[in-house]
Parts: structure tokens; sequence; C-alpha cells
């Protein structure tokens, strides 16, 4: 009856704390998908599961642009999402659902920096803390093993994610990193937590989120770094820990898409042929001076030339169009 009530209770949460994705995030999200890969990958070769192509990189397309650097495979796809559950074992927020993760470490990569907060906290709990698994190491050293390591570029550890997932925005940590330990190098992973956030209670240690469709976007900077005082990291639950970064996620978020390439929606091509066919009726009609007098009444025949109806109408279309029907 307890586990029961802690898994409404934790879908209830979920649901209250979703953010709609904003449309600048929306837009890069569509964009990024859209360009069906990463142009400048930073590291190359990774899996999203186990047994696909390898072709999963870390991509910096909008590292010097944005500050950010994110997860991409081939032909329009991004990662998917499985559950991790090092840390801290057996707290209050500990349901059993990671009871059947059979690769489950009593330890985060960042122990020592969160203690290091003297938040009386010992080390990152899965059930509780939202944390997203980035970057791969090889302790081993083995051979062709690909690696990546996000500090290089700026990233620094215990530092707010956003991660895009079942249409929906949430905020996460950067808080473990993938060891060498399987036979891939994998990427797309996330505590027990977030995955519960982002697609609910069917998330457990063996079961996580298989489509290609979740984003997992990291900071560089100081700024994405919460610290002590700019998270509450003894929360007893996800909703409060998530809810402590969120004002400082949307202000990171508002770094990305003010300028990237968007589609164009219908409403704007329907205005565009409109303007293409008033351009040619004006072009059958150059001959009469008459019409030069809708611009300006001393410009004289010059005005009714098609080139002059054309350049006029495109100028007005470009600063128009855009307003009347945003691309979404």
């Amino acid at each position: 009856m307890i586990l029961a009530k802690t898994l409404i209770a934790t879908a209830a949460l979920s649901t209250a704390i979703a953010r709609d994705i904003p449309n600048n995030l929306r837009s890069f999200y569509n964009h990024i998908r859209d360009q069906k890969q990463c142009k400048n990958a930073l590291a190359t070769g990774f899996h999203s599961s186990d047994g696909d192509s390898g072709d999963f990189d870390y991509c910096g397309d909008y590292l010097e642009k944005y500050n950010i650097v994110y997860l991409q495979g081939r032909n329009g796809e991004l990662v998917n999402l499985d559950i991790d559950c090092d840390g801290i074992q057996g707290g209050p927020a500990d349901d059993g659902r990671c009871g059947s993760s059979g690769d489950t470490q009593s330890q985060t990569s960042f122990q020592e920096d969160l203690q290091s907060y003297g938040a009386n906290q010992t080390d990152l709990d899965a059930n509780v803390h939202p944390y997203v698994v980035f970057g791969n190491e090889s302790e081993e050293n083995k051979k062709g093993w690909p690696t990546f390591d996000p500090s290089a570029h700026g990233i620094e550890p215990l530092s707010i994610m956003a991660v895009v997932c079942n249409d929906q925005l949430y905020y996460g940590i950067w808080g473990d990193t993938n060891g060498d330990d399987g036979d891939e190098a994998m990427v797309g992973e996330a505590s027990i937590s977030l995955a519960t956030l982002c697609f609910g209670n069917s998330m457990n240690g063996d079961n996580g989120h298989d489509d290609n469709d979740v984003l997992f976007i990291a900071f560089t900077g100081s700024d994405a770094v919460p610290g002590n005082d700019g998270a509450d990291w003894a929360a007893n639950n996800a909703t409060v820990f998530q809810e402590s970064i969120t004002e400082r996620g949307n202000k990171l978020v508002e770094r990305i898409g003010s300028a990237a390439p968007c589609r164009t929606s219908v409403g704007s091509w329907l205005v565009y042929g409109a303007v293409a066919t008033v351009a040619g009726a004006l072009i059958l009609w150059h001959g009469s001076c008459s019409l030069a007098h809708l611009y300006n009444g001393d410009l004289g025949p010059r005005a009714s030339s098609p080139l002059f109806l054309l350049a006029s109408l495109a100028s007005y279309s470009t600063y128009q169009v855009p307003r009347l029907f945003p691309a979404v």
C-alpha cells in the first residue's frame, strides 16, 4: 500500500512540475532534427542502444554560439533514455523500482564535489536527484574505446542540464559519467527520478525509454552551477529538487535558438504564394501609369516597371510576413 501511494504521488508531482517547451527551444529541437546529424562532432562513435550503429555524437555545432553541448545521432535521431540508479542506496525515496538494475554502483562520479558543498549530503540519490549521465571515460584505457570529457569544453560538475522528453522540458544536473564496464560506449542515460518525471512510473532499473527522441543539453560556464545555495540538495523528492533549480535553468535555456534556422510555417507559404500571385498580376498591368500613384505620385512611369513593383512587394513581404506568420 505504501509503495502504491508513493507511485501515485510521484506521477502527480511530475505532472505538476512539467513545463511546456518554450518556443526558442522547440524551434531549436526541430531544427537539429531536421538537420539530420551533427556537423561539428566533439566526439563520436557512441551507442544509444546495445548493438545499434554507434553513430551518436557529442555535438558542438552551437558550442560557441550558445555555449551548449548536446547528444545527437544520424537521420534526425537524438538519443534514448536509459536508467541509472547509482549513488545513495535504500534511501527514503527508494520505491524498489531500481531493484531490477543489474549494474548499480553505490557512488556517483561527483560524490566528493557534492560533499565539498557542506550540505550534509554524502552523494546523489537517483530516486531524488534528477541527474544526467554525461561524458564517457575508460579507466582501463580500452583500445578504440571512444571517450569524451565535458569539462574540457567548459561544462562543470553538478551543473544544470536541460532535458526535452515526452514533449516537456525538465531540468537536471550533470551528476555521473559513463564508464567502460560494458561492451560498448553508451550515451543517453539519466537517474530513475528524471526518467520518471519524463515518462512515468513504468520506468525501472531494467526498463527505460527506447525511442531516440530525447534531447540532453549541457551548458558551459559557472553560471550553470547552482552550488550549495542554488539547489536543494537535501530535498526528499525529485519535484522539490527540480523546483529549486528551475529559475536558473530557465535563464540558461534563454541562450538557445535566438538565431537558429527554423521551419517555415504553412501560413508563411500561403502568404508568399499570395504575394507571388499579386506580383504576377501587377507585371501584366505594368503599362498603366496610374499604378505608380499607389506608391508615390511623383515617381513617374518608372514606378510602374515590373522590377520596381517586385522589389516593393519583396521588401514588404520580407518584413511583414514573418511578423504575421512566425515559423514554428
